[in-house]
């Protein structure tokens, strides 16, 4: 009689690589590796050796960074999703991504269970185990981290090094750090203490503003239907266009986020944020939609952005309300398409120029020169009218004083 399978979410780090072992030994499981590319920036194809020798029965090594920019980076993006008015959402977005190809897999392979290595502190944990409950409720969850006994990274190296599984001895990077296409995250160490100010050594992605050089850079951006298509009117496929941003943005300071978040399980925790190409996006996006969407569309826009960007933290990406949330913010764009030029310079990133076929924007109306095409004693009545309730408030005020 075969054996149960379980699908692992995979990075070939230290925790994933013991989890392998952990799950033969307390549930007997075949473990089936999966390790998913939404652009690292490492070499995947040396975890084949390292998952199998450590025990799996199998890996599947996935590039998703296509499909993580395009169904999950940009829809954000033009919603102007933005967490606690900083966070640009980096490791939230990925999340619902990887336990969408764990599901598909594990249904593929016949596996009754999913594992994952977040911890139960964390925010990744409910962002894997929502999604994989909204897209099969019959697979069971596994979360280690919740229920073994090792409480240290000590005593994982000695769980690994008891097994023979290899644990490099490097100098490391003190931070707990997440990264992929859209950001690098850093947590821990000095920087649980918000006081602390963050050395210029944190940053493995950005030059440190004051570093950054004294002449600015201008970059220019095109969008059709909100979404971004050219750089200096040249079009890039969706991951190079982010890749290209990464490296200009990055170059000239551009995207470094310190905040205090509050945690979706109840705490708050401190983390450094490095989004060069997302910072400049969200810019020029907004930039654009000032152009080309009326009052009451940009208005609603901007709270319904607040609301989306919840979601999208909370691991609640495959709910009603966001896809209806989608439909909207897709709606909105129609006319959100033009060049925005943008000035890089020395962490700074702002708006230089911007234009589009769609503008509402009427200089003839605008312009405080002589013009015959907006009649200001028209004001007047505008004004009676509009401010008519105050009026009435005033006088009931005055009565009852009087009286």
């Amino acid at each position: 009689m075969s054996k149960e399978k379980v699908v692992l979410a995979y990075s070939g780090g230290l925790d994933t690589s013991i989890i392998i072992p952990w799950l033969k030994e307390n549930y007997d499981y075949e473990v089936i590796a999966v390790a998913v590319d939404v652009g690292q920036g490492e070499e995947l194809e040396p975890l084949r050796e390292k998952a199998i020798k450590t025990g799996a029965s199998k890996i599947y090594i996935e590039d998703l960074k296509k499909e993580f920019v395009e169904d999950f980076i940009f829809p954000t993006l033009k919603a102007g999703a933005i967490y606690e008015g900083k966070y640009l959402l980096g490791t939230s977005m990925a999340r619902p991504l990887i336990a969408k190809r764990l599901v598909e897999i594990a249904e593929a392979e016949g596996a009754q269970a999913i594992a994952h290595g977040a911890t139960g502190k964390g925010n990744d944990q409910v962002r894997f185990e929502l999604t994989i409950k909204a897209l099969n409720p019959h697979i069971k969850i596994i979360a280690p981290w919740r229920i073994w006994d090792i409480k240290s990274r000590d005593e994982e190296i000695e769980y690994a090094q008891k097994r023979g599984i290899p644990v490099p001895v490097t100098k490391e990077h003190p931070y707990s750090m997440d990264r992929n296409l859209w950001h690098l995250s850093h947590e821990g160490s000095d920087l649980e203490d918000p006081w602390n100010e963050p050395k210029d050594d944190v940053y493995l992605i950005i030059t440190p503003p004051n570093k950054a050089p004294d002449k600015p850079t201008y970059v220019e951006i095109g969008f059709e239907q909100g979404t971004p298509k050219t750089i200096n009117g040249q079009a890039y496929d969706s991951v190079e266009l982010i890749e290209e941003l990464n490296r200009l943005g990055a170059q000239n300071g551009v995207g470094i986020t310190d905040m205090v978040e509050n945690r979706l399980v109840g705490m708050k925790s401190r983390g450094i944020y490095e989004t060069p190409g997302g910072t400049i996006l969200y810019l020029a996006h907004r930039e654009l939609e000032s152009l080309t969407l009326d009052r009451q569309t940009a208005h609603y826009k901007e709270m319904i952005a607040t609301k989306f960007a919840e979601l999208v933290y909370d691991g609640c990406w495959y709910t009603p309300l966001r896809e209806a949330l989608s439909a909207f913010v897709d709606s909105t764009q129609q006319t959100v398409a033009g060049t925005v030029r943008m000035k890089l310079y020395k962490g700074n990133c702002s708006p230089a120029g911007v234009k589009s076929d769609y503008s509402l924007y009427d200089v003839d109306l605008a312009t405080f020169g002589e013009e015959d095409v907006y009649n200001q004693k028209d004001a007047e009545g505008f004004i009676n009218l509009f401010g008519l309730p105050l009026k009435v408030r005033a006088l009931m005020m005055e009565r009852n004083k009087k009286s």
